[in-house]
């Protein structure tokens, strides 16, 4: 242990070693390749042995540069996936870990990261999760308490040395080396679900994320789309395509939207459908398919892709990765094999009929119906907010001014229960007492999003419904979108970072806590002595 300037420097045993999957994935000249294993449920049970004798083959036929672990896909509980990376970096290659935000608090995942940085298991693929399904005795409680941007952050801060209040002073930790990507589905079929995607994903990059995978897709137009967009908004880290080896069984569930964010068109069913009749069940075809979307991946430039699959064998990887490399160099030959439109699907980019792919001119996006209705309950909340969240105009200052003169007395409480009476009854409040109705349209992220996104979408909405709940709750963003569109100023969505909820305000007044400067608008709105200038509208300047 050593001390400097009153702050405290731990470090770690160990020496750390090369991490070939980010050498892999930073180096122009090679086509990184991660394969997916799925730990199931159990310790020791053919899964798992399944899962350590492929690392094995895995680390002799070197044509892989990481093994990629799932956490409980699907919302059922499998093993942890931190202890079965250990034990694929011990046979000598990179595990590339999911880590998600459904099951732990803030608290848990420090915790977490502390142990995978003692294990040198430093790649992590950083997402939302999804929603638990079965559990013990039930469905499990989600937690979801930060959205990946945050834990992204966290990961950066603990990259830079992780620095917090001591009883000596500030403790510093030794900068740990994480190499942490994030997940983006460019396959939506509406304009506000795709375009709360891209902002997310630029959140998400400006938090931190080093490489990006798209989430399961089988249109060329969307990946092309992916990568362009990425390349236009300077967006400059590495992006791996994801490829699963599918048979019919997965096609038809991901059809009818059984397996969340994963998009499987009925054209593309029905070809499978097709090929399952054939002698080898459609073996042959569906690994020619992979080796297919690896080459067109390749020649569009993206850094390297992932393959997953059920029951997929080394040898079938081999053959994906050697196969694509020869089909490669005449990749365009191939993108009108993957035409998979999504049923009036939104494109981000015109067509470029010439290629199949997109042309670099942005769709005309003004003019486009919303895709859900505008509440008139939101064009009251519009003229409410104009009058009394704005600073500088009307009654800002007079709220300001009774917040200051309730806080701490009696009235507080009869304040505070009139205030959450009215917005259990408008926005269905939940009382987290830092609100964040104002980031989103007035549609409150705690209580109407299962996932309490603060920041975007996740990625498992699918024609505009949530996925937690589908044909019967729009996705919040959606409706957020929607509502912003309609005034045009949905760009709002693109503008900040909203911090994750500070639970020391839960069940206080979110009325006190905004004018007062002590929830996560104090900052952006300048509500207190350390925050930013802001301009008439209230929006940060320079920010």
């Amino acid at each position: 242990m050593k001390k400097r300037d009153n702050v405290i420097l731990f470090g770690r045993g160990g020496n750390k070693v090369e991490n070939r999957f980010k050498e892999s994935l930073l180096n122009p000249n090679t086509m990184s390749v991660t394969w997916e294993l799925v730990p199931g449920r159990g310790a020791r049970e053919k899964s798992q042995e399944s899962a350590l004798e492929a690392a094995e083959q895995a680390a002799k036929g070197g044509k892989i540069h990481a093994l990629t672990i799932t956490d409980n896909p699907g919302g059922n509980p499998a093993m942890l996936a931190d202890y079965l990376g250990e034990e694929i970096l011990k046979r000598g290659i990179e595990p590339l870990v999911h880590f998600t935000c459904k099951d732990k608090n803030r608290n848990q995942m420090e915790s977490q990261l502390y142990a995978l940085d003692r294990a040198q298991v430093r790649s992590l693929l950083v997402m939302t999760g999804d929603y638990p399904v079965t559990g013990f005795q039930g469905r499990p409680k989600p937690v979801f308490d930060i959205d990946p941007t945050h834990a992204l952050e966290l990961i950066g801060e603990m990259n830079q040395g992780l620095e917090y209040p001591g009883l000596k002073g500030t403790v510093k930790h030794q900068a740990s080396d994480f190499f942490a990507g994030a997940a983006v589905s460019p396959f939506k079929a509406h304009e506000a679900e795709q375009m709360v995607q891209y902002y997310k994903l630029k959140k998400k990059v400006a938090s931190g994320a080093q490489f990006i995978v798209p989430q399961l897709g089988y249109d060329a137009r969307k990946f092309h789309e992916l990568i362009q967009f990425m390349r236009q908004n300077n967006l400059n880290v590495p992006v791996v395509g994801n490829i699963y080896i599918l048979p019919y069984g997965a096609g038809k569930l991901m059809n009818e939207n059984k397996v969340p964010g994963c998009v499987v068109t009925n054209k593309l069913l029905a070809e499978l459908d097709r090929e399952r009749t054939l002698a080898d069940k459609g073996v042959e075809a569906r690994l020619l398919r992979a080796a297919k979307m690896y080459a067109f991946m390749k020649g569009m430039g993206f850094n390297g892709v992932h393959i997953g699959g059920h029951g997929i064998k080394y040898a079938q990887v081999e053959y994906i990765i050697e196969k694509g490399e020869e089909l490669s160099a005449n990749w365009m030959d191939l993108v009108h094999e993957f035409d998979y439109p999504m049923d009036n699907g939104f494109y981000y980019y015109q067509k470029d009929e010439k290629t199949g792919l997109n042309s670099e001119i942005p769709t005309e996006r003004k003019g486009r119906p919303l895709d859900t209705k505008v509440e008139f309950i939101y064009r009251v909340s519009r003229v409410f907010h104009s009058l009394v969240f704005e600073p500088h105009k009307n009654f800002f200052g007079l709220m300001k001014g009774i917040s200051k003169f309730v806080e701490g007395k009696k009235i507080e409480k009869c304040y505070h229960f009139l205030e959450h009476m009215a917005k259990v009854t408008l926005y269905d409040c939940k009382d987290c007492g830092d609100c964040a109705l104002i980031d989103l349209a007035y549609a409150c992220p705690m209580s109407q999003c299962p996932k309490n996104q603060r920041n975007g979408a996740c990625g498992g909405s699918y024609n505009g419904w949530c996925e937690v709940h589908p044909e019967k709750k729009k996705c919040v963003y959606v409706r957020a979108y929607a509502r912003l569109k309609d005034y045009g100023h949905e760009s709002q969505l693109d503008s900040y970072h909203v911090s994750p909820c500070n639970w020391d305000l839960y069940q206080t007044s979110s009325w006190i806590n905004f004018y007062l400067g002590k929830d996560h608008s104090a900052e952006r709105l300048g509500l207190n002595k350390d925050s930013k200038k802001v301009d008439a509208g209230g929006k940060a300047v320079g920010k």
